[in-house]
């Protein structure tokens, strides 16, 4: 066993691991798990630069981690930064802001990085499952980007594309800093035809319709799927690959358009950073089934997170 420590920080959230990895046994344990909202993506779409509260923000949460992640004594850590550090003119105030506090720099990886992450964090552990056919589409909605990656036991192509969950509310929810509540046939037609011509893009390189399994990653997905189930609170363990079917996702994406900010926050699964993005994230889902002709969608509480770790724990990058 390897202990390994594992940081991803996106546009809405970031998040640490603390496991145990066997790379014999394809086993990953679980010491420490653990998400933030920090909205670091705060305005990156329209100014080009993160925001100072959203730095502080991000770097509060980071001290957090440094102290669990010297608690369990883990021996090797990887922090990964994706779409908002990406993005930001200002990245390398980020940048000495995470060495000051962790002693890593973040590697501001590729979307192509990033989606070969997820997929390896998704799919390790479905090796060998005869109910799920191959090959798998894996897909990442986060809050800046979403990753698209079909494989099977490997990545076979992967496209990330600017359709996010954050990044779609900003860009058309969003309107003297109140979000819509709840939002308007145009501008939910607004977002659609972003979704649709990201989806026209990923289709250039990444054939989505042959994929026979669609994984879903992330926080917009497991928001739903625990909707889906009727939780009363969240059970990553309930959630972790349940098969949620189209038609629920379709029921679920419409009630989170038409539902009001105070209704949306009432539902005992919804985490209050995800409240006012959870509608454009949902509309992302809906639309890549609607596209690949999906009749389900199998969730996975493993994602790029889990992705990293085995990366660390195998060291090759």
């Amino acid at each position: 066993m390897t202990r390994v420590a594992a940081i991803d920080c996106g546009t809405n959230s970031i998040r640490l691991l603390v496991a145990d990895a066997d790379p014999a046994t394809g086993e990953l344990v679980d010491l420490d798990r653990r998400m933030t909202i920090v909205r670091l993506g705060q305005g990156v779409d329209r100014t080009g630069r993160l925001a100072p509260e959203a730095l502080e923000r991000t770097f509060a949460a980071c001290r957090e981690y440094a102290a669990v992640i010297e608690e369990h004594g883990a021996e090797r850590l990887r922090f990964v930064a994706t779409s908002a550090s990406r993005d930001a003119e200002n990245r390398d105030e980020f940048v000495r802001g995470v060495v000051d506090i962790l002693g890593v720099e973040p590697e501001v990886i590729t979307g192509d990085q990033e989606a070969e992450f997820s997929f390896t964090g998704a799919t390790r552990e479905l090796t060998g499952r005869d109910d799920l056919a191959k090959p798998y589409l894996v897909v990442d909605i986060g809050g800046g980007s979403t990753e698209f990656v079909v494989g099977a036991e490997h990545v076979r192509a992967a496209r990330s594309v600017d359709i996010g969950c954050v990044r779609m509310t900003e860009r058309h929810l969003v309107h003297d800093g109140t979000v819509s509540d709840p939002p308007s046939e145009a501008q939910i037609a607004a977002i659609r035809a972003d979704i649709e011509a990201a989806l026209d893009l990923a289709e250039r390189t990444v054939p989505l319709r042959e994929a026979r399994t669609l994984v879903g990653l992330a926080g917009s997905v497991t928001t739903v799927a625990a909707i889906a189930l009727e939780l009363l609170e969240y059970d990553p363990a309930a959630i972790h690959h349940a098969r949620i079917p189209y038609h629920r996702v379709r029921q679920i994406t419409h009630r989170m358009l038409t539902s009001t900010h105070a209704e949306r926050a009432a539902i005992p699964v919804m985490h209050p950073g995800r409240v006012d993005v959870i509608a454009s994230g949902a509309l992302v889902l809906l639309a890549v089934m609607e596209r690949v002709g999906a009749t389900e969608v199998v969730v996975s509480e493993h994602d790029i997170l889990d992705g990293i770790a085995w990366h660390v724990a195998l060291d090759d990058g």
